[in-house]
C-alpha cells in the first residue's frame, strides 16, 4: 500500500448476547452467514436503532493508520479529518461525510441502516473514487461496544473486518478496525479514530 494513498476503512478504502451465544453470533457474523437466533433470545436484544445517535454532528477526527496490513508493519500514520453525520429515513439510518486533505485528499461516505426486524446494523461504505456501495459489516451495539463484522480480500487472501465503537461519550468517541485471517481467532488492529465533537 502506498504511503500517498489512503485505504478504505476496508482494505479497498474504507457481535454479543448471552452466554455461550456470545460465540455462535460471531463465527456467524464473521463468517457471513445468515443469523438465526437461538429460542427465546430474540426478543432480549434491545431495539438498537438509536445506538448511532450519538454520532450525530460534526467530528474533528485524529486518525491512526497502519501503514502495511497483514504483513508485520509497526509503521502509523497520522492525519486529521472531519466528519459530518445525520439521520436518515425517518432515523431508520444515518449518514456520514469524511473529508481529509490528508496525502492528496479523500472524501468518502458512510450509509448505516438498521434492521429491527433482526435488530443489528448493516454499515456500507463508498467513495468518490470508485463510486460503489461496497458489502456492509454487520452487528450491533452490547453493553455500549458496537461490534461489526464482515469480510474483505488483502494481498489477494480473504480476511474477517471487524469494526469496534467503543469509549463513547458525548463529545468523544472511539473507532477501530482489524483484520483476522484465521477466521477471527486472532485481529490485527489496523486503524484508530479519536472522535472529538466540534462545537455548533
Amino acid at each position: 500500500m502506498s504511503q500517498s494513498s489512503i485505504p478504505a476503512p476496508r482494505a479497498g478504502w474504507w457481535p454479543r448476547v448471552l452466554g455461550g451465544y456470545v460465540a455462535g453470533l460471531q463465527r456467524s457474523l464473521v463468517s457471513g452467514e445468515q443469523l438465526i437466533y437461538p429460542a427465546g433470545t430474540r426478543d432480549v436484544i434491545a431495539d438498537g436503532r438509536h445506538d448511532f445517535d450519538f454520532l450525530h454532528g460534526r467530528w474533528q477526527v485524529h486518525n491512526v493508520r497502519l501503514r502495511e496490513r497483514l504483513v508485520g508493519c509497526t509503521d502509523w500514520d497520522e492525519f486529521q479529518a472531519r466528519v459530518d453525520c445525520g439521520p436518515v429515513l425517518d432515523g431508520g439510518g444515518n449518514q456520514e461525510q469524511f473529508v481529509t486533505d490528508w496525502a492528496g485528499g479523500y472524501r468518502g461516505m458512510t450509509l448505516r441502516l438498521y434492521d429491527p426486524h433482526q435488530r443489528q446494523w448493516s454499515l456500507y461504505w463508498a467513495n468518490r473514487e470508485d463510486g460503489v456501495l461496497e458489502p456492509p459489516v454487520v452487528g450491533r451495539f452490547e453493553h455500549g461496544v458496537g461490534r461489526f463484522f464482515g469480510r474483505d480480500r488483502v494481498h489477494g487472501r480473504e480476511v474477517q473486518v471487524r469494526f469496534r465503537w467503543h469509549d463513547i461519550q458525548p463529545d468523544s468517541a472511539h473507532w477501530e478496525q482489524a483484520f483476522s485471517t484465521d477466521r477471527g481467532d486472532t485481529w490485527e488492529t489496523n486503524w484508530h479514530m479519536h472522535f472529538s465533537r466540534v462545537a455548533a
